[in-house]
């Protein structure tokens, strides 16, 4: 029993030294830089499934081990790790702490749940459109973080609220009910900062950085705080309804820029370095692709989660004319007083949602496609400027923009002006910065290029290719339904960034657009809905109590399939004439039919 015991402590140790070993006769044996490659690839892929290493950590295995095996020199593996990704992710990081800073967010959040109203429906469709628009520029993980509080607030109030009023009816607690709705809002609100230290995540852009790997500790705490929480099954039901639209709505909305989340950036730079020829993904295009698939998907997951838990009831959400419930009002109340303790909205808010504002006028017209963008004005040096330009250009304006100016008294009693702060600072940055996701991308780069080198992906790409006798939506449909399944269990950007190697050579042996097999599976990878530890908005919603992993299992596979369906159903309509899909593209590379020995 008890070396048992020390095998469960030392799990982690003993997994990465048996997978070093086991895997080790592969290039012992055949000896060749294809199996080279694969042994190194089969070592990683183990490790970010596993996370026995810390994701970065095992990121960084090739810059150890393609210089060792002779596949790639040390200097053109280290080139890998920083790439035109990290200069974009470096833009919007600025435009994330700054928006953060100033709480631009909770303005924007808090304006649009009261544009939709109070009606438990309307509520969480608000709530869900909110956050998905934030998500669209900040990290998912940060967004469902700042969002959550505000929704376990406004479900206590409403809870509190409908207690206040039966109690008034019945004269229970005849002239001190205000007293006890104040103590049990105390609680609440003593509780809601509790969770949210227990749930504050890393600072940084994304929100796929890694599993939550706590899933223990989550379901105690899902345990402690119900009970005597909730008046009615229904007030319980509206519980878990809230807290699922936060953390399906906080993905979903990452879904629609290249920005929005770290799967989607890893793509475009794969993308863009394998098909250099290529000038099609863009801001823009991506926009106008993934928009309507994330409004279809968003608006569906909101009926799915409504119909689940309480039921979609259209006569009671289209009541015209009928005056709103007491709760609704309290609800209402309550959303108003947390807007109003913001305050006029500020010179540095107005700053940056200008700065916001421009940033994104100039990622949509910098190449829109229908029409010459404002890069034509650069036609010597085409391809020359791009969408991490942007994101530079706006980003160094946070540095430079006066926010406040720094005041100090003199010995004469005096208050002068001796400096100025900007709108963030380099030590702000640096906080938000997620280093970890920059060097996972960077491992991510190196471990392309060593399968290119080393031959690894043509040799993939031709035993590949008798999947080319398949239709073309089954086998969009399998690495769809793959890459779903692996996403739950590993990190997003893990995910992604090991089956882009794999997933390019097989589109190009099978002679299909590359975007065909492509896109889909890159959209699916950000589709962990099932699980608390699938990724972290779904952890941090978990950890308020509200919700049992069998709860978000019946959501999330629901989501699921809609995500599929209609990631499905867009590949063959109206992205189909964006990219032209149908046709192999010349700027991908001519089939060859050599196989690798």
């Amino acid at each position: 029993m008890k070396f048992f015991s020390y095998i469960l402590v030392y799990r982690r140790f003993l997994l990465v030294v048996f997978t070093l070993l086991i895997l080790l006769p592969l290039p012992l044996i055949l000896r060749s830089k294809e199996a080279e490659c694969a042994y190194i690839l089969f070592v990683v892929a183990i490790f970010w499934l596993t996370e026995a290493l810390p994701l970065s950590v095992t990121a960084l295995l090739p810059g150890l081990m393609f210089p060792m095996f002779g596949i790639m020199p040390s200097k053109e593996v280290a080139s890998a790790y920083f790439k035109d990704f990290h200069l974009l992710l470096i833009g919007v990081i600025c435009l994330a702490t700054s928006i953060e800073k100033w709480n631009l967010h909770k303005r924007i959040a808090l304006r649009m749940v009261m544009m939709v109203g109070v009606n438990p429906a309307w509520l969480s469709l608000g709530f869900m459109s909110s956050t998905a628009f934030l998500s669209m520029w900040l990290s998912n993980t940060s967004t469902a973080a700042m969002v959550m509080p505000i929704v376990e607030a406004v479900a206590q109030q409403v809870i509190s609220a409908e207690a206040e009023v039966e109690a008034t009816q019945m004269t229970y607690f005849s002239g001190s009910t205000n007293q006890a709705l104040e103590i049990d809002e105390s609680i609440n609100g003593q509780e809601a900062n509790e969770r949210k230290e227990k749930t504050k995540p890393v600072p940084g852009y994304s929100n796929d950085a890694g599993k939550i790997s706590s899933k223990m500790e989550l379901e105690k705490n899902s345990g402690t705080n119900s009970g005597n929480k909730y008046r009615t099954k229904k007030d319980h039901m509206m519980c878990k309804l809230m807290c699922l639209c936060i953390a399906y709505s906080s993905t979903i909305g990452g879904l629609t820029t290249i920005t929005g989340t770290s799967t989607n950036l890893i793509f475009a730079e794969h993308f863009n370095t394998r098909y250099p020829d290529c000038h099609c993904i863009n801001f823009g295009s991506w926009f106008i692709m993934s928009f309507p698939a994330a409004i279809i998907i968003l608006l569906l997951s909101w009926i799915w989660l409504q119909w689940l838990f309480l039921g979609f009831n259209f006569k009671e959400m289209f009541q015209c004319g009928k005056p709103p419930t007491a709760k609704q009002k309290a609800c209402a109340a309550f959303i108003k007083q947390e807007y109003q303790k913001l305050g006029p909205i500020r010179y540095q808010e107005i700053v940056t949602l200008v700065l916001f504002t421009l940033m994104a006028l100039l990622w949509f017209s910098r190449d829109p496609g229908f029409v010459s963008g404002w890069s034509a004005l650069f036609s010597e040096y085409p391809g020359f400027a791009t969408d991490s330009t942007v994101a530079l250009l706006i980003g160094l304006l946070f540095f430079l923009i006066p926010a406040k100016r720094l005041t100090k008294t003199t010995p004469t009693g005096e208050t002068v002006a001796f400096d100025y702060s900007p709108l963030i600072t380099w030590k702000e940055f640096q906080s938000f910065m997620p280093w970890d996701i920059a060097i996972l991308v960077g491992g991510g780069f190196a471990l392309a290029d060593g399968c290119e080198e080393s031959g690894l992906s043509k040799w993939i790409g031709n035993k590949l290719s008798p999947l080319g006798s398949l239709p073309v939506w089954l086998i969009i449909l399998i690495s769809s339904l793959l890459v779903t399944s692996l996403t739950e269990v590993a990190s997003n950007p893990a995910t992604i960034t090991l089956l882009l190697p794999i997933l390019s050579p097989l589109a190009e042996a099978i002679h299909v657009n590359p975007l065909y097999i492509l896109l889909p599976s890159t959209l699916c990878t950000s589709f962990a809905f099932l699980l608390p530890v699938a990724n972290p908005p779904n952890a941090i919603v978990f950890s308020y109590g509200h919700l049992k992993v069998m709860d978000m299992v019946k959501a999330g596979l629901g989501v699921n399939i809609v995500g599929v369906a209609v990631v499905m159903l867009g590949m063959f309509t109206w992205i189909v004439p964006m990219f032209d899909l149908h046709t192999y593209p010349p700027w991908a590379p001519p089939i060859s039919n050599e196989t690798t020995p």
